[in-house]
């Protein structure tokens, strides 16, 4: 999987019908099209044997058939998907490719789908084809493996796909499997310097010089949590920001996202079970960039900070232990009493940051934060916590346009935030009931660092279960982002996958007369 290019063409299969090929889609939209769909497996394939295939799929969720030999196949997705999950059925396309694409080294997939389902289908391809690996076995292959991907567009607005299109599937997919790339890899490679020579290397692709404080930096400019958290690891922390700032912006939008590249626990140290993965801790930050690479490649409007919180939560002599007292960036100061509660501590510095530093108006902050999140909603989806009721009805949207779902937490800070409660700080790290809905009480304290009665926007995205399938990393996120700001962007995919913007989708008359804020709220 590792060498396996991916690419988008308005017509796969044509060039070569030796091709290995697979067709999937729902079971009444496969219907719709057996000529065509027929067509490019021909000779091989007779419109008889398509039809007959057709007639023996019965998806229960899902089911395939093989059509010639093992060189190409039919998949039929669930007919009907509940109101939770995504019109596009994006976590079966992954385990339908994954389980059913004929091997070789030039293969072609045909999603049969509406056109409102284009850009989740692909997302959810793109992570059936994971970049990293460190198998022998793949150093010693040579040849480069091709996965050509068309679309056979079904229902209203059925025409074919536009070069447009098919270049922003193409910077989408490319910033999940970015995203999912830094996620498998593990810390004795992708730790705190390479993950800056990844922010890096992107700002260099879009022409942006990242902003880095680090180290002994950070300690002096006030940035008590991301310096605590990571002071302790060989490869010091850092606060890294790459910003987008196009002429005529009209608003000020930063994603936040945790970068711990390992978590031990730190003192508080985590058990030989509940360690092994923990190189996933820096999905929220691998999924920003990802996200950021594409948004702006795909033509953004508005102002836009990426700011990557990074930090290896490692133990050792200056390791911060519990009841050290922490002053963040905000200015409030923390009673640690568990040293594994630490990426809020260094989201807390990047939102405050953001506030005071970036003048955001809109602050997203994503995160692999609690192992409670996969409780509270679930391994498919990540849960919202956000100060404005539409945003969170918009993510809920988005994800579901996009194929990363989305489910909200409860947001009620009178009756929960009180569980930080210490007798010699402003707050502690760490509930004091961790019975009483722990993933929405460690979004607070991040809130709490901008302030629960901050006039702006902010969302946190907690994305600890979703981050990863098994042993490998979803590159989830990065489609959310893309979808949920979509509005704010030049491409017209993006807008279409949106559910905000200034296309009256019912946001409420006060946000319609802050004319700084039209266009995404």
């Amino acid at each position: 999987m590792a060498n396996v290019q991916l690419e988008f063409q308005a017509s796969a299969g044509e060039a070569d019908r030796r091709a290995a090929a697979a067709r999937a889609g729902q079971l009444h939209n496969l219907h719709r099209c057996p000529g065509a769909a027929a067509g490019k497996l021909q000779p091989r394939v007779t419109e008889e044997v398509w039809q007959s295939a057709l007639s023996t799929l019965n998806p229960n969720p899902t089911d395939s058939c093989p059509l010639y030999l093992n060189y190409a196949t039919v998949a039929a997705l669930p007919s009907r998907v509940s109101r939770h999950n995504s019109p596009s059925a994006a976590q079966f396309i992954t385990r339908l490719v994954r389980n059913c694409l004929p091997g070789g080294v030039n293969r072609c997939i045909v999603m049969v789908c509406e056109r409102s389902e284009v850009f989740a289908s692909a997302c959810a391809l793109a992570r059936a084809f994971p970049l990293f690996t460190h198998r022998s076995s793949a150093s010693r292959r040579t040849e480069k493996k091709t996965v050509t991907v068309e679309f056979f567009l079904v229902g209203q607005n059925n025409g074919p796909i536009e070069v447009a299109t098919l270049k922003c599937l193409a910077s989408a997919t490319e910033g999940v499997r970015l995203a999912a790339r830094i996620v498998d890899t593990p810390c004795n490679e992708m730790n705190t310097d390479t993950f800056l020579e990844e922010i890096k290397k992107v700002g260099k692709d879009l022409g942006i010089t990242p902003t880095i404080i680090r180290d002994e930096e950070l300690k002096e400019r006030g940035f008590g949590g991301i310096y605590g958290v990571g002071k302790a690891a060989l490869h010091p922390p850092a606060l890294a920001v790459l910003s987008h700032t196009p002429d005529g912006a009209t608003q000020t939008i930063a994603w936040v996202g945790k970068g711990i590249v390992y978590d031990t626990g730190g003192l508080s140290i985590k058990g030989k079970t509940t360690m092994p993965g923990m190189k996933r801790d820096c999905g929220g930050a691998a999924a920003i960039l990802g996200a950021f690479k594409a948004t702006v490649k795909q033509g953004f409007k508005d102002n836009l900070h990426a700011v990557f919180c990074l930090a290896e939560n490692a133990v050792g002599p200056c390791a911060t232990r519990p009841d050290d007292i922490h002053v963040l960036y905000s200015g409030k100061t923390v009673e640690i009493n568990n040293t594994d509660a630490e990426g809020r501590l260094i989201l807390a510095d990047g939102v405050a940051y953001a506030c005071k530093d970036l003048g955001a108006d809109i602050i997203l902050d994503m995160a692999t934060l609690t192992g409670a999140q996969g409780i509270a909603t679930g391994k498919y989806h990540a849960a919202v916590l956000t100060n404005n009721e539409e945003w969170e009805k918009a993510c809920v949207k988005a994800g579901r346009n996009c194929g990363d779902l989305v489910h909200p937490l409860v947001y009620c800070p009178e009756l929960h935030f009180s569980e930080f409660t210490s007798a010699v700080a402003d707050m502690k790290n760490s509930v004091a009931d961790r019975d009483n809905t722990p993933s929405s009480c460690a979004g607070l304290f991040i809130a709490s660092h901008i302030g629960f009665d901050w006039p702006g926007v902010w969302v946190h995205i907690d994305i600890a279960a979703p981050v990863h399938a098994g042993e490998r990393a979803t590159g989830y996120g990065v489609a959310l982002l893309l979808s949920l700001f979509g509005g704010a962007s030049e491409d017209p995919l993006l807008n279409l996958v949106s559910p905000l913007g200034c296309d009256g989708n019912s946001p409420t008359e006060e946000m319609e007369r802050d004319s700084k804020r039209r266009r995404l709220v």
